[in-house]
């Protein structure tokens, strides 16, 4: 079977289509004919920094969309040839994947495999972030960064459909801003000014709950942003700033709290969350509550070429690779 991996850290040229070993699952795993795989911000981190990389070589991809191939011991509700959605520790970029059964979802019914692979991750990380971890309330005011991108786009929806009092996005150019509008924000801040931005479109007061990905500065930003008693979930540090810490200077005089999500650190600790968080998120697509775009797709040997316009930034909602039979 063909497969993607890199054999060094660097950039986008050091992805390489080989020849690989056709995988078998285990006990409590599944083999999936790969139709599509989602491209996320954490394969170019694993690619550029080594981020979840245990060794070399290694194969990126944590979300697919497939059919199941073959079951393991111990596995029941799925069967072979059922359409799925799984979410994968890494080695994704691959015609044929192994993943944990307890990560694999059958897919909705009316939710097709090209959408199907942007569930694993999105879906669930923004339903967490805006209900599980952030507890959202009807009418509160919500602060996203990375507005336009995968998860960004998803939240801006999820936000607006449980009663949001407005949904304010921030973006690095112009052109995501107008792509983020159409994705359920009220108004959407461009660059580094977005706390003042947010603080005068909220009369001073801020806002109830910021979402990060990107750490650094930006965090500090976001955290700056909030009214009191104002939450703050960090899912990410995209910046790869050096780690943050925060403490009773920053929280006690105004009641701030602040918290952290990883989708894949809920699916090695607490696998059987990680499945309630996305039944409940899948529904929404069922119910046509979120629409998860994808703007661009690549075959699997293009894969450099999705790692190039990720890393540009320049891109918008979801990115895909082709893999198999659709």
């Amino acid at each position: 079977m063909r497969a993607v991996e890199f054999q060094e850290l660097g950039g986008p040229e050091v992805l390489q289509v080989v020849e690989a070993k056709v995988p078998e699952p285990g006990p409590g795993q599944v083999s999936i004919d790969v139709a599509y795989v989602g491209v996320n911000f954490a394969d170019l981190k694993a690619r550029s920094e080594g981020y979840r990389v245990p060794g070399l070589p290694f194969r990126p991809g944590l979300e697919v969309s497939g059919r199941v191939r073959a079951i393991g011991a111990d596995v029941e509700g799925l069967e072979a040839g059922q359409e799925v959605a799984a979410l994968t520790e890494g080695g994704a970029y691959a015609d044929i994947v192994v993943a944990e059964a307890v990560t694999v979802f059958p897919l909705p019914e009316g939710v097709g495999l090209r959408t199907g692979a942007t569930l694993p991750t999105v879906l669930p990380t923004a339903y967490a972030l805006l209900h599980t971890v952030g507890r959202l309330q009807p009418g509160e005011t919500v602060l996203v960064q990375g507005a336009a991108g995968g998860v960004g786009t998803v939240v801006g929806q999820l936000a607006r459909s449980a009663g949001a009092g407005a949904v304010y996005g921030v973006v690095s150019a112009a052109p995501k801003a107008e792509y983020a509008l159409s994705h359920g924000y009220d108004e959407v801040f461009v660059g580094s000014s977005f706390v003042d931005e947010a603080r005068a479109a909220t009369d001073g007061r801020g806002v109830n709950l910021a979402l990060d990905p990107v750490g650094g500065e930006t965090l500090r930003g976001s955290l700056a942003s909030l009214s009191p008693f104002g939450r703050l979930v960090s899912f990410g540090n995209a910046s790869s700033a050096e780690p943050w810490t925060v403490g009773q200077p920053e929280l006690y005089p105004t009641g701030l709290s602040v918290a952290g999500f990883s989708i894949l650190g809920l699916a090695r600790t607490a696998p059987g969350e990680l499945r309630s968080i996305a039944e409940r998120a899948f529904r929404t697509v069922v119910e046509g509550v979120v629409s998860l775009p994808v703007t661009a797709e690549f075959g699997l040997e293009e894969a450099a070429e999705a790692h190039r316009l990720m890393g540009s930034r320049s891109s918008t909602g979801k990115l895909l690779l082709r893999v198999g039979q659709r």
